[in-house]
């Protein structure tokens, strides 16, 4: 029973037993007032129960688009704060891939994800997945990505990788993989098929290395994703250069998974916001995903980028059915 009925209880049954006491031949009138009073403290008793409610678990995933240590440690700074302002028990994971965190999404088993744009915009096709806040970096909520190769490599322009090796970061990364194949076939190579070979490095400092140390000729990253290993190899802006940049992209997201409940949805959203604010907040932000902040976005913000996509004969419908 819980504790903050049991006062009441006892009042009861003193009352009870005090009029009996009181009334050793009981009239019509006491039995009644002695029922009346009864159900006046039994109501107070049934409304000063409090049903608690179960602390929600939550998982929250990361796509694993650059250092993954980096990813733990940041990510579990989130974590810890988003515990303190929601009460909420929050659990962190890097996926494997980008993919990963859109099936684990969809099937439930992630609640947030920090979903790159091309990821989320399958994600939102194919399991309803909805994104409550978007990115922002140099003051912006859109970004660019570019085309790097070794600057002794002769390549200058996007004709001189026909023949080359190739590096993408991931089949699902916006700047990384799909952008960049795109601009390729406006320039008529086919990323199929006209390249020596091609290798997935998994993220984009992962991309920019291997450029710099020669694996590959040329590479696709975000602007400017050679700064992820600058500190170990200080030279890599001379050693690697950008031969283009892509059109503007939407940022990343943070997204939930479809059917969580909508006060949840409110409460992470706005604790972001807020973490976003404090000084550590923006220190665990920068060092996951050198996040500047944070905005509120919804879906639509992200129909530009489906238009361009469209035109570009990327078809959303038919990689969702996948």
């Amino acid at each position: 029973m819980n504790k903050r009925v049991i006062p009441f209880v006892m009042l009861v049954a003193v009352m009870v037993a005090g009029l009996v006491i009181s009334c050793a031949q009981p009239t019509p009138q006491t039995v009644e007032k002695v029922v009346q009073e009864t159900v006046v403290v039994e109501k107070v008793v049934k409304e000063t129960v409090v049903v608690e409610k179960e602390t929600p678990k939550l998982l929250m995933s990361f796509v694993p688009s650059g250092d993954t240590q980096e990813i733990i440690t940041g990510g579990e700074a989130i974590e810890s704060q988003l515990e303190e302002i929601t009460g909420y028990e929050v659990d962190t994971n890097v996926a494997t891939s980008f993919a990963a965190v859109v099936e684990a999404m969809g099937a439930g088993n992630a609640d947030i994800g920090w979903l790159n744009t091309f990821g989320y915009i399958l994600a939102h096709e194919k399991y309803d997945v909805d994104v409550i806040l978007a990115t922002v970096r140099f003051g912006r909520s859109f970004y660019t990505g570019q085309i790097i190769a070794r600057a002794d490599s002769g390549i200058e322009t996007l004709s001189d990788l026909a023949g080359k090796t190739m590096c993408w970061v991931d089949p699902l990364s916006t700047s990384g993989y799909v952008i960049p194949r795109v601009m390729l076939q406006a320039e008529g190579i086919d990323p199929d098929a006209d390249f020596a070979d091609t290798i997935e490095a998994g993220s984009h400092n992962n991309v920019v290395a291997a450029v710099y140390n020669g694996d590959c000729d040329a590479g696709a990253t975000y602007v400017d994703a050679r700064g992820t290993i600058e500190d170990d190899f200080p030279d890599v802006k001379d050693k690697v250069v950008v031969i283009t940049e892509s059109p503007e992209i939407p940022n990343d997201t943070v997204s939930v998974r479809k059917g969580l409940d909508p006060e949840i949805v409110e409460n992470i959203q706005n604790a972001l916001l807020e973490i976003a604010q404090t000084e550590g907040g923006q220190a665990a932000l920068e060092e996951v995903y050198e996040i500047e902040g944070l905005v509120v976005k919804d879906d639509s913000f992200y129909d530009a980028f489906r238009t361009t996509l469209d035109a570009a004969g990327v078809d959303i419908e038919e990689l969702a059915s996948e």
